[in-house]
């Protein structure tokens, strides 16, 4: 079997695949900084990395799969000039800022959970991590990389580049740093302009704030992924990944930070996916075309002709390889829907067939069409192997949606195909779209959901019943008959339910 081949923006080509610890995979993801709603490119690197982790699961590999909360630091910097109203209201009102934090994060879990992406194996947040951090920064001013001023660290990055080489992952040069970072002040203090701070002491009116050595503060956006990655996933680990936007300075400065702490580069494999457009147009506020994933799901939003499913989103996504810019636009998301329509309609319709009544006798099966639909599944391990080509991947099993049509339809006479061959063709193709791919129906996805309510309305009417009241009891039971949903009471105190 071929084996994985990845490319790496570290060395800017395809290298095959080798853990660092056979049968083994560590993998870290610059997870969402939770100052406000998660939004159309923050759907992109989640969908990406979650077939890149189903994959490698595939393959056998034992991963763990760590993606952070940001949820300090920068964080409130970036929350005040946030656009978002409900931030905006409840900063005006000086709630907590982990309320924030944690509305938020409850609405990113909840939208990864409507792309059907698999959770993290580890999801650390910045601020249960504060002592790793400083523990970090000790250990690079100790090494002579960063020095103290007014209460805040700045890693030298000159120094650094003077032994290192600086700008290998980003292939930009030292001046570029302030153009492109979040640094919002404190530019006087520094000794360089290139200079990232690793700790920022924090003015009176700053909320989050920690005690360091060096006073009162917050951490740096950099040393926060550092930390963590070197805490669950060692000095050195397999795949770092994330969007492109993040490549510089983010992980160049995270591969400074981690080298000199750890004595070694940090990741081996570095896995970027590109942006998504909107119309031919970068995503910003000031185009005004920043889409909330809420929007998304709804259809409340300017631009959006309609609402969209999230799986169509999830599908829209896999059908452009993670490397290439993804032109989002309401002609490119109504053919996504209808193609996954058409490929569901298929592989589900083809499912219930029963091989042992279509499929050939003995040795009477069709050996051109045998050959073709075999070549077709052969192929699918050998193009996600390439760069997880999720892309082409999806094509090949369009090439099959014709046979699988005629076959369900009786179109293609019995004994085409052999028995062990459809049976071949029902396994393979819910291993890759329901198992690789993480794609459903649209209705099985929403049954789904569905099903989820029920049990909870099951319990709360078991709760009703168990204390008798019974008014609550009814109510449920009533109202549930109105919209076509039949509850039953089943010996032992057990319910059951139905859908007319």
């Amino acid at each position: 079997m071929q084996s994985l081949s990845i490319y790496n923006s570290l060395t800017r080509q395809k290298e095959v695949f080798t853990p660092l610890v056979p049968g083994h995979v560590g993998m870290y993801v610059c997870g969402p900084t939770v100052s406000g709603e998660s939004h159309l490119g923050h759907a992109r690197p989640y969908v990406t990395f979650d077939v890149i982790y189903r994959y490698l699961q595939h393959l056998g590999y034992k991963v763990r799969y760590v993606r952070n909360i940001t949820d300090a630091g920068h964080f409130e910097e970036e929350g005040r000039v946030a656009t978002d109203k409900i931030a905006e209201k409840a900063q005006l009102e000086k709630l907590e800022p982990m309320e924030l934090v944690q509305k938020y994060t409850n609405l990113f879990h909840w939208a990864m959970e409507q792309f059907n992406t698999l959770p993290p194996s580890i999801e650390p947040t910045a601020t249960g991590h504060i002592v790793e951090q400083i523990g970090m920064i000790e250990e690079i001013i100790k090494a002579g990389y960063a020095y103290e001023v007014n209460g805040s660290v700045y890693f030298d990055v000159k120094k650094y580049a003077s032994t290192h080489e600086y700008g290998k992952l980003s292939g930009r040069v030292i001046d570029e740093l302030l153009t492109t970072t979040r640094e919002l002040e404190g530019q006087e203090e520094k000794r360089d302009r290139a200079d990232f701070a690793l700790w920022k002491a924090a003015a009176p009116e700053h909320i989050m704030r920690w005690k360091s050595p060096w006073g009162v503060g917050y951490p740096g956006w950099h040393i926060e992924c550092s930390a963590m990655a070197t805490k669950y996933l060692g000095a050195q680990f397999d795949i770092h990944g994330g969007g492109m936007d993040l490549l510089f300075p983010h992980h160049e400065s995270e591969i400074a930070q981690s080298t000199i702490c750890n004595h070694q580069a940090p990741v081996r494999y570095w896995i970027h996916n590109n942006m998504i457009t909107i119309n031919g147009r970068k995503m910003g506020k000031s185009y005004n075309n920043v889409i909330k994933l809420t929007e998304l799901f709804s259809g409340q939003h300017p631009i959006l002709a309609k609402a969209f499913h999230p799986m169509t989103i999830r599908f829209f996504i896999l059908q452009t390889h993670y490397s290439s810019t993804l032109d989002f636009s309401n002609e490119a998301l109504l053919a996504a829907e209808k193609g996954l329509k058409r490929l569901m309609d298929a592989v589900e319709g083809f499912y219930k067939v029963d091989p042992t009544a279509v499929g050939a006798k003995e040795n009477s099966a069709d050996p051109s069409l045998e050959a073709k639909v075999n070549e077709w599944l052969s192929q699918l391990p050998v193009l996600m192997n390439d760069d997880f080509s999720t892309a082409r991947v999806l094509a090949t099993i369009f090439e099959l949606v014709p046979v699988l049509n005629s076959i369900k339809d009786g179109i293609t006479p019995a004994g085409a195909l052999s028995a062990a061959t459809i049976t071949k063709m029902q396994s393979t193709l819910r291993l890759w779209l329901e198992t690789i791919l993480g794609l459903k129906s649209v209705q099985a996805a929403d049954q789904e959901k569905l099903q989820g309510v029920m049990e909870l309305l099951i319990d709360i009417r078991k709760e009703a019943k168990g204390k008798r009241d019974f008014m609550t009891s009814d109510k449920i039971r009533d109202r549930l008959a109105a919209l076509g949903i039949q509850l039953k009471d089943e010996k032992g105190g057990g319910m059951s339910w139905t859908l007319d």
